[in-house]
């Protein structure tokens, strides 16, 4: 007989990359050892090979999609079920980039199910740190073609048509597939996307790494994808801040996003939402008071609320920073 749900908690995945750095350590505090750096820490994932591991509660060493076959809607919601089934749609990661990543694009929905892949990546970023001349790269300074894009990657002037712009704690990006785009050196952010490790490298900065061949490049396959009507930056997106209160960053058909920074217990009632809820500490330390159960939260951690959740308490220890994340 199965036991009644709880919000869970899972165990974090730890990437090393060629572009890592020390930031994951020193800034949030997480313990990546023995690796040498962390460029990524992935915070909850049911990508196959790559799922996430419950670490708290009864479900401790279930992963996700054994939690999602055992419980179907009343983990995830009627809708979302019925729509993924047990593939979980949302990747959470931390990114520090201690170098720039790579230009790339994802494909959307339909282009990656023609490349027999189950869709395509829409992705958001929040910035949680940045160094003093840290950028993000988003789209094109002015109209282009492929062809100006061909030209320019062979002569190496690529980078020239690129919008940069200069990035700090408390931005956000929403990059749609289609969108050209690269993390710039110095940045720390929190990345929410769909469940996909789809990407188009067009562009890897004429480098290579230290006992590291060149990476290979992409090209055919982003032209394709690549949108260039997206110009100048309008991946920024703005929103209204209020401390102690939930403020709307995003509404996509992919996720909803949400900012929460609290200094004082916020209760949250979500009768009216059939989907799982993840709150996404980015800062700080809290408590979840929900389904007769207490849980504890810290920077760069997931609680996972069941669909049938329907009251929370979220009690900060002094301060709290969390993005709300569901799909509706």
């Amino acid at each position: 007989m199965e036991q009644g749900l709880y919000p869970l908690k899972f165990l974090p995945l730890f990437k090393n990359k060629i572009w890592g750095g020390n930031k994951i350590r020193d800034i949030l505090n997480v313990d990546y050892s023995p690796l040498p750096n962390c460029g990524e820490l992935w915070t909850l994932s049911g990508l196959e090979g790559n799922e996430s591991v419950i670490s708290n509660g009864y479900l401790d060493e279930c992963t996700l999609p054994e939690a999602i076959e055992m419980y179907a809607d009343e983990l995830v919601g009627q809708e979302n079920y019925d729509r993924f089934s047990e593939d979980f749609p949302l990747l959470l990661k931390i990114i520090d980039a201690n170098d720039n990543l790579s230009v790339q694009v994802h494909p959307n929905d339909k282009f990656a199910q023609k490349e027999g892949m189950p869709n395509g990546k829409n992705e958001m970023w929040y910035v949680l740190q940045a160094d003093e001349e840290a950028r993000i790269y988003d789209g094109f300074n002015r109209k282009i073609t492929k062809t100006e894009v061909i030209n320019r990657l062979n002569d190496r002037t690529f980078m020239e048509v690129l919008h940069e712009e200069k990035t700090n704690r408390g931005d956000v990006f929403f990059i749609p597939a289609g969108r050209i785009h690269a993390i710039g050196k110095g940045v720390l952010l929190a990345e929410i996307q769909q469940s996909s490790d789809l990407t188009y490298r067009i562009y890897d900065w004429d480098r290579s790494f230290q006992n590291v061949a060149s990476r290979p490049l992409n090209i055919e396959q982003a032209l394709q994808v690549m949108d260039l009507s997206m110009l100048n930056g309008s991946a920024k997106t703005a929103f209204h801040y209020h401390l102690n209160e939930t403020n709307n960053i995003l509404n996509t058909p992919f996720f909803t996003t949400n900012h929460i920074h609290l200094t004082q217990p916020l209760k949250k009632d979500y009768t009216d939402l059939d989907t799982f809820v993840l709150l996404f500490c980015i800062g700080g330390r809290a408590v979840i008071h929900s389904m007769g159960k207490k849980v504890s939260l810290q920077a760069a951690e997931v609680v996972m609320l069941p669909a049938v959740c329907t009251q929370t308490v979220i009690e900060p220890e002094s301060m709290v920073e969390i993005l709300e994340i569901f799909i509706i």
